[in-house]
């Protein structure tokens, strides 16, 4: 079982939303239930801010962090001018915040963005702007893809526009979830060979149902390993089981890649805290 000393640091990402949870908490409950959890492991929240809920967004991370808990904020550049992301990252500066990931972000459902009207094409070009803007107040994140993005088929390429962005001032990477870590470990050899020397967070997401696969390699690719997908197929009517299951398998997955010098942890959580609370507990049992 891995131990506390061998995890440095996690992350857990959550929508800020009106809904609450299994346990009846909401975000910010949410948030102090993980954080009791985690106490002697550095930890972050990371908010995804949706557009339905920027006010909401905001309101929870100045929240969370007057209780003394670091606090990341998603930052996407589509849709969005300079104008409106410099007042919008000012509130942040203003409000205490630290970190924000830079994404591009992706388009809304049923809305076909031309990317040629936009100020800010690329995250590399959101993260050159917060630097010009407010110099060193941010601690700037940005997205990583081990199976490379969906919208990309050179993964040289690719590479390329991750080191623009760590040339432009991005100081840590989370990656895309993925399932099979040697895309991970692959990852990092390659970039290792690009000149990049930030650390890459892996990015891990339990899957708690046979029903998700589908879903998950649609939306960003994941390859789900073949051994996975038959032992959640023959419980996939018993949701205690296949959770259960999950969880087992992301245990497994993050002690390997503590085992292999990951410089971290980012959860994905769904708002669905139950099953990353118990992997966090599963890691921490000495």
């Amino acid at each position: 079982m891995t131990s506390t000393s061998s995890i440095t640091s996690s992350s857990t990402v959550f929508s800020a939303c009106r809904e609450r949870d299994s346990a009846g908490r909401d975000t910010s409950g949410c948030v102090t239930a993980f954080r009791t959890r985690s106490s002697r492991i550095r930890f972050r929240c990371s908010l995804k801010r949706l557009p339905r809920t920027r006010s909401k967004t905001n309101d929870i991370a100045v929240k969370i962090s007057k209780e003394d808990i670091n606090v990341m904020i998603h930052t996407t550049s589509i849709m969005h001018t300079k104008e409106q992301m410099k007042e919008m990252i000012r509130t942040y500066k203003d409000e205490g915040i630290e970190n924000l990931l830079a994404l591009r972000g992706d388009s809304p459902q049923g809305v076909n963005v031309d990317y040629s009207k936009q100020e800010m094409v690329h995250a590399s070009d959101l993260i050159t702007f917060i630097k010009s803007e407010f110099g060193n107040k941010f601690s700037i994140g940005g997205a990583a893809f081990p199976e490379g993005h969906l919208e990309s088929t050179d993964r040289e390429k690719e590479m390329e526009y991750f080191r623009l962005k760590q040339d432009a001032g991005m100081e840590f990477a989370i990656t895309q979830l993925f399932f099979d870590n040697s895309y991970y470990y692959d990852f990092l050899d390659r970039a290792e060979k690009k000149g990049i020397t930030i650390p890459i967070i892996p990015g891990i997401m339990p899957i708690t149902n046979y029903q998700q696969i589908e879903k998950f390699i649609a939306m960003c690719g994941a390859t789900v390993p073949r051994d996975l997908i038959e032992k959640l197929e023959k419980v996939k009517d018993d949701k205690e089981e296949s959770e259960k299951i999950g969880v087992e398998y992301a245990i497994k997955q993050c002690e390997d890649l503590v085992r292999n010098g990951a410089r971290g942890l980012h959860f994905y959580t769904l708002n669905k805290s139950k099953a990353t609370i118990k992997i966090y507990e599963g890691l921490i049992k000495e």
